[in-house]
C-alpha cells in the first residue's frame, strides 16, 4: 500500500506540472520562454507514463486503467507539440 501510494502522489505531482508549466508559460512572456515551458510540460507527461510503467510492472493499475490513461498521455503529447509548432 505504501508503494502504491508513493507512485500515485508523483502521478499525481507530474500531472499537475503539465498543466502548471503551460499556465506559467502563457503568462504574455515570449513565444520563446513558451516554448521551454512547454518543453517541460512535455517532460512532466512523459514522467507520467514512465509512472504507469513502473505501476504495470508492479501489478499495481489494471491493464485497462494503464491504457485509458497512456492513451490520454499520448493526446495531450500531440497537443503540446502541436502548440509548440505554432510557436516557431
Amino acid at each position: 500500500k505504501e508503494e502504491l501510494f508513493i507512485l500515485s502522489g508523483q502521478i499525481k505531482r507530474a500531472a499537475d506540472s503539465v498543466s502548471l508549466n503551460i499556465a506559467e508559460g502563457s503568462t504574455g512572456q515570449s513565444n520563446a520562454e513558451f516554448n521551454r515551458f512547454l518543453g517541460f510540460a512535455l517532460r512532466s507527461n512523459i514522467e507520467v507514463v514512465g509512472c504507469l510503467y513502473l505501476a504495470q510492472r508492479r501489478n499495481l493499475i489494471e491493464q485497462e486503467n494503464f491504457n485509458k490513461i497512456y492513451k490520454q498521455c499520448e493526446e495531450i503529447l500531440v497537443m503540446i507539440n502541436a502548440l509548440r509548432n505554432t510557436l516557431k
